[in-house]
């Protein structure tokens, strides 16, 4: 009986040491390499990629933003504010009340497949919306000009970035709205036009965010 009790002691105390070891190494030790390192290497990414503008944190690259006019009395959905650049449109274009206008709840798509008649009709008042407000005297936006990622929402439905194409058919209407030439607004688009990381993965991309700094900047100048 003796025997048995102090054997049983003696395997909880070694459970207890073993869990109190691996506490410290993987909870405490581990984690404050990992950051450690993290913080040394790359302290931007590890620290949320954030974008600061006048030396305030704005945003981060990582997570798209909206850019729309306060809400009107009775209106449920804004409208954009014409005067910057648009990203995608966020989360299945309005239609997941949980996740509207790019807050931080969650993220996620609407999941509808493409033959499904509510989104083919969302994605056709999209496109007719992307059409008009970036047609301006003198230019005028062709329905084939329209890139898919204009109208449709990414899969997390957080996408901060337009590909150029789309950049580009919004470089006439923010130039009007702002009074500024569209060779300046165009060269911006140009100079925030990131190309395939490793020159072959992935497409070519414009960080919605940081285009609409420089366009800030830009304004406050001229």
């Amino acid at each position: 009986m003796n025997n048995s009790v102090t054997n049983t002691a003696r395997l909880l105390w070694a459970g207890l040491r073993a869990l109190l070891v691996l506490t410290v190494v993987c909870g405490v030790l581990y984690p404050l390499a990992v950051t450690g390192i993290a913080q040394g290497i790359f302290p931007g990414k590890a620290n949320g990629s954030e974008i600061k503008a006048d030396g305030k944190v704005v945003g981060s690259s990582l997570i798209g933003q909206a850019y729309n006019l306060p809400l009107k009395k009775g209106q449920e959905t804004p409208e954009p504010d014409l005067k910057w650049f648009q990203g995608r449109p966020q989360n299945g274009l309005g239609t997941n009340s949980v996740n509207t206008q790019y807050k931080l709840i969650l993220s996620g798509a609407t999941n509808r497949s493409g033959d499904n008649a509510d989104l083919i009709e969302w994605v056709k008042d999209a496109k007719a919306a992307v059409i008009k407000d970036n047609s301006v005297p003198g230019y005028t936006v062709k329905p084939a000009d329209v890139p898919a990622e204009a109208v449709t929402s990414s899969g997390s439905g957080l996408d901060p970035d337009i590909s150029p194409e789309y950049a580009d058919i919004q470089v006439h209407r923010v130039a009007e709205k702002n009074r500024l030439p569209v060779a300046q607004v165009q060269k911006l688009v140009d100079e925030h036009t990131d190309g395939r990381t490793l020159g072959f993965i992935g497409e070519p991309r414009v960080n919605v965010l940081e285009l609409n700094i420089a366009l800030k900047e830009l304004v406050a100048k001229s």
